[in-house]
């Protein structure tokens, strides 16, 4: 039975599937329809571009290299432990609109946190941010079963943030863990690198 998480709870993956190995990680989110008169009309009306990615980390929180960050320009880590499923670039449809698959048996030993980001493609070009958004969240499945293990839906009202750490997959005594995170920022997709190395 999947767990629906609230910002900031975490839950042990091991515990809940002992033999886990092979999780999809779903991130989904809608652009909300154009209002608040011609500007909202003018900003909501080109076009919304989200973009996934995962930030592979060492123990001190740093890129284990530059090609262990995985997203639409590189869309597998060097050994195949992380799998990018490709861009969407609008955000259409119902359910995941990136996936993201993990093999947690080829992560090499030196990663101990995964990070799930989504930013805004050109946000401050196109004056976007996320409170032009809605029906965001962040979901893991174990793909030997197709079951849900947990997923996090991102209430809160995010009026300047142009991107959004979604949630974390980490290493603790042994054990992978899920934490929903949902820390926005202002940062662009480099400047988030940045943090990384």
């Amino acid at each position: 039975m999947s767990i629906s998480l609230l910002k900031g709870c975490h839950i042990s993956l091991t515990k809940e599937s002992p033999a886990l190995n092979n999780i999809a990680v779903g991130l989904g989110w809608d652009a909300k329809k154009a209002g608040g008169g011609l500007l909202g009309l003018l900003r909501l009306g080109s076009d919304f571009d989200l973009d996934a990615s995962v930030f592979m980390l060492d123990e001190n929180d740093k890129l284990l290299s530059s090609k262990h960050f995985v997203y639409y320009g590189n869309l597998t880590s060097p050994e195949k432990s992380v799998q990018h499923q490709g861009d969407n670039l609008t955000g259409e449809g119902d359910g995941d609109d990136e996936v993201i698959n993990i093999a947690l048996s080829r992560l090499p030993a030196q990663i101990q946190k995964l990070v799930f980001v989504v930013n805004i493609y050109e946000a401050l070009s196109r004056e976007q941010n996320f409170g032009m958004v809605q029906n965001a969240f962040i979901r893991l499945v174990n793909q030997s079963n197709n079951q849900e293990i947990a997923h996090y839906h991102l209430n809160e009202a995010f009026s300047h943030e142009t991107a959004m750490i979604f949630g974390e997959v980490y290493l603790s005594k042994g054990e992978w863990t899920f934490k929903a995170v949902g820390q926005g920022s202002m940062d662009d997709l480099n400047q988030m690198i940045n943090l990384y190395t």
